[in-house]
């Protein structure tokens, strides 16, 4: 049994003085849910030295059917900020089918240069990563996708604030709809995710594989009320 899972890491670019809220202790967590199993586990770390911010998020998954490993997957991306700009990437990523992507960005004369899945790209300076715990996302048209070094564009939906309960506490969140463009080489659609989000902290986010048909459920296991 395979899941193919697309872009979980994804996931975090927060700031302070910058656009997004850094966790009080500079780690965030979620658990990785498949059919009421934890599969895996994001953790991210947030170093702010005066104007400079780096997130180092990983994302390991390993699914095992009668104890035995059938999917693995991993993810390891650093970033690099300064006030409210992406000025630096590095990346890897390793799917279960021996596909791997280094991934590599970088402010260079008024430019991103970045190299992934399609090779060399010269990107508007402004870019940001296709991290779902930078809010800042939602007002965007095109993303730097982490895992694969490509762009996307991307369009999002607000949809009816909702009461979820995390930890004990309900919290009255945002909820919005993401979808992100196909590049060629995927082997798959990309899949509609629904983002929560409280006091502008990602809270959950989730997708359907598509192909089993499974949802993929990541939630914070590390909140606590501030």
């Amino acid at each position: 049994m395979k899941i193919f899972i697309i872009i979980l890491c994804i996931i975090f670019c927060p700031v302070n003085v910058f656009s997004f809220p850094i966790p009080k202790d500079g780690k965030v967590s979620f658990d990785i849910i498949r059919k009421n199993k934890i599969i895996g586990n994001i953790t991210s770390s947030f170093i702010q030295d005066n104007e400079i911010l780096k997130i180092k998020t990983i994302v390991e998954v390993e699914v095992k059917v009668l104890f035995i490993p059938a999917y693995k997957f991993f993810q390891e991306t650093t970033e690099v900020w300064r006030d409210k700009e992406l000025i630096e990437i590095t990346g890897f990523t390793d799917f279960e089918d021996e596909r791997e992507y280094h991934i590599k960005g970088k402010d260079i004369e008024n430019k991103f240069i970045a190299s992934g899945m399609d090779g060399e790209l010269s990107l508007d300076k402004s870019i940001i990563t296709l991290n779902y715990w930078n809010k800042d996302i939602l007002n965007q048209k095109e993303v730097f996708d982490t895992q694969k070094g490509i762009v996307r564009k991307i369009i999002v939906k607000k949809l009816d604030n909702e009461i979820i309960k995390i930890n004990g506490q309900k919290l009255d969140t945002e909820k919005y709809s993401l979808n992100a463009s196909k590049n060629p080489k995927d082997l798959g659609p990309f899949p509609e995710y629904t983002l929560w989000y409280y006091d502008n902290e990602l809270i959950k986010f989730k997708f359907t594989n598509w192909k089993d048909k499974k949802v993929i459920i990541n939630i914070r296991n590390d909140w606590e009320n501030n």
